[in-house]
């Protein structure tokens, strides 16, 4: 980490600064920033079953978070936080600039179950599979040979769930984000996410090393990772579901557990956005999106399904007609 983010707040993953499992508005902010200010975050991933046996090096924080919480409400993530953001009200739309993503720590962790994932039915039993990470060259080393490359991401990126919601599991994504598991949201990435509460309260968790789209099997490479974010409160933005941003690209997003519902509100959003940027109408928006947009299925697997469509920013540019 650069001496730059050495000076942020920052806060670790422990017992006293995790909720494991849901969101819930009444929990209490660990920290409190500006809008505009900067926090460095880490997350852990992994129940007491899943944890890797020597030479594995595990951080104290993991084993004492599972001690501090006993027995789960809900099975689902360990995030960290929230942090509040001063200011923040309901209504406004929360700004989260990933500016880095860096390992917590050197291995991961992927698991085949029966009946879940996008074969329920086709594996009777459980397997772990543990994944070491070589840093330097940036390759997870598969116990069979193979390596895939390092890219992380955090699966989990949320503000608190409206308050009438009362506490939520965290595996389906929702409005305020959750479980998204986009791996578009790498370092360098925007997400924008819709505020339901006083001070938005931010959580992150669910660290992935590497990804497919659909993430099939449940798991990705699930892993501890550091994160350094810039938390904006944006006033001029109204939104109903999260968006975001790459340096090239900008994604609609949308949840629910039927993919073909996924589909409708997502390009619905991206031809909003078109017809209100680009000065488009909603037909030349619809035949734009079918020449130029990409739709990619998010996930399958984690109850609400997973659709992100992707344009070129430059299709946003105002169109001046002759």
């Amino acid at each position: 980490m650069n001496d730059d983010r050495r000076a942020l707040p920052r806060i670790d993953a422990a017992p006293e600064t995790v909720h494991w499992g849901y969101f819930d508005a009444r929990l209490a902010p660990v920290l409190t920033i500006d809008s505009g200010e900067r926090v460095v975050m880490s997350t852990v991933s992994g129940a007491p079953e899943l944890l890797p046996p020597p030479p594995f090096e595990i951080p104290a924080s993991l084993p004492a978070i599972h001690a501090a919480n006993g027995p789960q409400r809900f099975f689902g993530h360990m995030c960290t936080g929230p942090v509040a953001i001063r200011g923040a009200k309901a209504g406004q739309t929360l700004r989260v600039d990933i500016e880095a993503i860096e390992p917590h720590y050197d291995w991961g962790h992927n698991v085949v179950r029966p009946l879940s994932g996008a074969l329920p039915d086709d594996f009777a039993e459980t397997r772990v599979t543990h994944i070491a990470l070589d840093r330097q060259r940036g390759m997870w080393r598969l116990p069979w040979g193979q390596e895939v490359p390092f890219r992380p991401f955090f699966g989990v990126i949320a503000v608190a769930p409206p308050p009438a919601w009362g506490a939520i599991p965290t595996p389906p994504p929702r409005r305020n984000g959750g479980n998204i598991d986009n791996k578009e949201l790498v370092a360098g990435s925007t997400l924008y996410l819709p505020i339901f509460n006083d001070g938005a309260l931010f959580s992150v968790g669910d660290g992935h090393g590497a990804q497919g789209d659909g993430e099939v099997c449940v798991t990705a490479v699930e892993t501890g990772l550091i994160g350094t974010f810039r938390l904006t409160v944006v006033d001029d933005m109204k939104l109903e579901w999260p968006r975001a941003e790459t340096p090239t690209h900008v994604i609609t997003m949308a949840f629910d557990p039927d993919l073909d519902t996924c589909v409708q509100i997502a390009l619905r959003q991206m031809i909003d956005l078109l017809v209100e940027r680009a000065g488009i109408d909603r037909y030349q928006a619809y035949s734009l999106v079918s020449l130029a947009g990409d739709l990619r299925v998010t996930q399958v697997v984690n109850g609400n399904k997973g659709i992100h469509l992707m344009l070129e920013k430059r299709y946003l540019e105002r169109v001046h007609r002759a």
